[in-house]
């Protein structure tokens, strides 16, 4: 082997490069940890420049900034991501580099549409179901209340849309929707009445009962006033109501009464 000319050179060569790898290699890593690329600042901005309306300095830095480690070269910037997305009000971050010293921050706050479940979470216009401060959420106003089964969000968001759109022509408004675990659906509206609409068989199902409801409600309204408490339009051809002090069953005729007894022990 060693007297084979053409091997020792390719042997020398192959060391050379090895050996100028390693020193380059050094040399980066060397100039990577210099002081100039020291994380000097993280400028956080809304996507397209849009004003963040929840977010601010104190939640990034109690809960982002501490999760943020290294420097201009050697951060994370997925891991610097999913730091910014636990703060908050946070829906969608973006992180970059920008030369020398600074990371750039794009986020996407989340807008809320409503409260979903009882357990104090919100759901935004998107349907994704998040935490955040309550009152923070209806600085422009109460908001809506939502529930469904898990995996249903997106859906109770369309259908809050279709439904607002239905009731339009009668000037009521939806201000609670709820998608119950056997997908009965059922909307209490602006005016303190609950709609029972149940499910959907078909896509025309609700749209039908909602027609039939508005198209009878002036008559309605004119014979009860605001007494309607609740509306039950399940029935093929019909529907049962309950207003403050009578019921109404599908065929339009008065239920019996029941009578309530109270007593001590």
């Amino acid at each position: 082997m060693w007297q084979d000319i053409r091997m020792l050179n390719a042997t020398t060569n192959a060391l050379l490069g090895l050996f100028a790898l390693v020193l380059l290699a050094t040399g980066v890593w060397w100039l990577a940890q210099r002081p100039m690329f020291t994380l000097k600042l993280i400028r956080v901005e809304g996507v397209a420049h849009a004003e963040l309306r929840h977010v601010n300095a104190l939640t990034i830095r109690g809960t982002a900034l501490p999760r943020i480690k290294g420097n201009f070269f050697t951060t994370n910037l997925d891991a610097a991501r999913v730091a910014f997305e636990a703060v908050p009000w946070v829906s969608k971050a973006t992180v970059r580099r920008e030369w020398p010293n600074r990371l750039i921050v794009e986020i996407e706050e989340h807008q809320p549409l409503g409260t979903w479940g009882d357990a104090g979470r919100l759901l935004s216009v998107k349907g994704e179901v998040f935490t955040a401060n309550l009152d923070e959420a209806e600085e422009d106003g109460e908001l809506p209340e939502f529930g469904g089964p898990a995996g249903s969000e997106k859906e109770v968001v369309t259908q809050f849309a279709q439904l607002r759109e239905w009731f339009a022509p009668i000037h009521l408004a939806p201000e609670s929707v709820q998608l119950s675990s056997r997908y009965a659906w059922s909307v209490k509206l602006n005016n303190g009445m609950t709609v029972e609409l149940g499910r959907e068989r078909d896509k025309t199902t609700l749209k039908e009962r909602v027609d039939r409801l508005t198209t009878i409600y002036p008559q309605l309204l004119a014979r009860l006033q605001d007494r309607i408490e609740s509306v039950d339009m399940r029935y093929p051809n019909g529907l049962a109501l309950k207003a403050s002090g009578m019921a109404f069953g599908p065929d339009g005729q008065p239920k019996n009464k029941q009578k309530k007894v109270s007593g001590t022990r």
